[in-house]
C-alpha cells in the first residue's frame, strides 16, 4: 500500500511542482552552469541506483558525505534550496521509478562504509531508501551512523500509513535540519 502512496504522490508531485522545478534549473544554470546533479548512491539490497537532486555546491566538490564538504562549497543559490529542501524535489522521478520512497532511510554513498555496516547490522537494505525519514525529523544525519541506523530501525519497524504521513507532513511543515555540512 506504501508503495502505491509513493507512486500517486511522486507523480503528483512532479506535475504539480513542474514549474518550480523548471524555475530552479533556470536560476541554477545561472548559479552552477550544471542545475541538476546525479550521484551514485546505495540503495534497497545494496543495489546502486543514481539519486537525482538540484546541485547546491560548486560543480568542483568532491563527492563526499555533506558533513564532510566544506561549508565554502555550497552556492548562494544551494544554501535556498537546502533551507527549504528543494533541492530534493527531483528526488521525486527517483520515488516513481521506484529506486526510493518517500519515507524511508536516507540513501548513502558506497564509501560511507561506517553507515552501511550500521545499517547491515540492522537489516536496513530490505527496504527502499527515502526522501524523508525519522532520523532526517529530528536532525540526526549520516555523521552519526550507529544512531542513525538505530532512528531507521525503529521507523522501519513501526512503519505504517500513519507514520508515513506523519514524517511527509513533518518534513513538509519544515522539521528537521537536512544534511549538516562540514563538521
Amino acid at each position: 500500500m506504501l508503495r502505491l502512496f509513493d507512486i500517486v504522490f511522486s507523480l503528483l508531485g512532479l506535475l504539480l511542482l513542474l514549474p518550480v522545478m523548471l524555475m530552479i534549473v533556470l536560476f541554477g544554470l545561472f548559479d552552477t552552469g550544471s542545475p541538476v546533479f546525479a550521484q551514485q548512491r546505495v540503495g534497497r539490497y545494496k543495489k546502486p541506483f543514481t539519486l537525482i537532486k538540484f546541485r547546491t555546491m560548486s560543480r568542483d566538490t568532491v563527492s563526499v558525505a555533506s558533513h564532510l564538504a566544506s561549508p565554502a562549497a555550497i552556492t548562494p543559490l544551494g544554501r535556498f534550496l537546502r533551507r527549504y529542501k528543494l533541492d530534493e524535489l527531483p528526488q521525486l522521478w527517483n520515488v516513481l521509478r521506484g529506486d526510493m520512497s518517500l519515507v524511508g532511510p536516507r540513501p548513502g554513498l558506497a564509501n560511507q562504509t561506517e553507515v552501511t555496516a550500521a545499517r547491515d547490522r540492522y537489516n536496513l537494505y530490505v527496504v527502499r531508501p527515502g526522501i524523508t525519514g525519522l532520523a532526517q525529523i529530528n536532525g540526526i544525519d549520516m555523521s552519526t551512523p550507529e544512531l542513525l541506523a538505530e532512528v531507521d530501525a525503529q521507523m522501519v519497524n513501526e512503519m505504517a500509513p500513519a507514520l508515513y504521513f506523519k514524517l511527509i507532513f513533518a518534513t513538509l511543515s519544515g522539521k528537521g535540519s537536512g544534511d549538516a555540512v562540514g563538521r
